[in-house]
């Protein structure tokens, strides 16, 4: 079986007002690895949305006609952010407790969104890394668990989740691993260690170094290739 790219992530927004909802929808849509479905306006059009195919992140506003966004995120099996004009410490308290990711306060600057939209990104590349064998996206996520993530890919997730991972994005790169991860960026296909290594005239084992510290920031993402026999072929591509 040979590695396919991961899958985009796939993002149900629900809010009521429409202009607002089409707004979010476009947002979503500009950002590289994602795709958004049809914006739903009430609680049960979500249910039925989320019943029906599978979803990554809900967009999920509070207010709605025919039910609390609080009562259906306590429902939730996804990843949801709230955006609310909720501003009540209450009712924040309540949405982290019952599992919003993030809480943004309507209005919000649209370049909030796309960073918080980011940062989830890496967050499931990061975990995905170590986790499930096949692609991100809610295709792969959870078929085919590999062995649970290590501590430091929790702490790495949830850093990046909340602050963008200031530590590892502000860290100075070598001048080796800048162009490995150049090589792989600048690449159509995804490369092995062994591809890398050879160009930018490293070894394998410090090209294999390098690729796996990127991609456990998020900055990479791996592809398993599996051949006829033997050991899965590590893959390296832009994230």
């Amino acid at each position: 079986m040979t590695a396919t790219p991961a899958s985009p992530l796939t993002v149900l927004v629900v809010d009521d007002d429409f202009w607002v909802a089409d707004v979010h929808r476009a947002r979503v849509d500009a950002q590289d690895g994602f795709r958004a479905l049809p914006p739903v306006g009430t609680v049960a059009a979500a249910r039925r949305a989320l019943a029906e195919q599978p979803v990554d992140l809900v967009l999920l506003d509070l207010y709605l006609p025919d039910g609390s966004g609080l009562d259906l995120l306590r429902e939730l099996d996804v990843d949801a952010f709230v955006l609310s004009a909720a501003s009540d410490p209450s009712t924040v308290r309540t949405a982290l407790r019952r599992g919003a990711l993030a809480y943004l306060i309507k209005p919000f600057a649209a370049e909030l969104l796309d960073q918080r939209l980011r940062a989830y990104r890496r967050f499931e590349h990061v975990l995905d890394d170590h986790g499930p064998e096949q692609g991100g996206g809610a295709a792969g996520r959870g078929a085919g668990e590999r062995g649970g993530v290590d501590q430091e890919a929790v702490e790495r997730a949830q850093r990046i989740l909340h602050s963008g991972d200031a530590r590892a994005s502000s860290r100075s790169r070598s001048a080796t691993e800048q162009a490995v991860l150049e090589a792989v960026v600048a690449s159509a296909a995804e490369l092995s260690a062994a591809e890398v290594a050879d160009q930018v005239g490293v070894s394998r084992a410090t090209a294999q170094r390098y690729l796996a510290s990127l991609a456990a920031d998020g900055h990479l993402a791996m592809q398993l290739r599996y051949g006829s026999a033997g050991r899965p072929e590590h893959r390296y591509l832009r994230a």
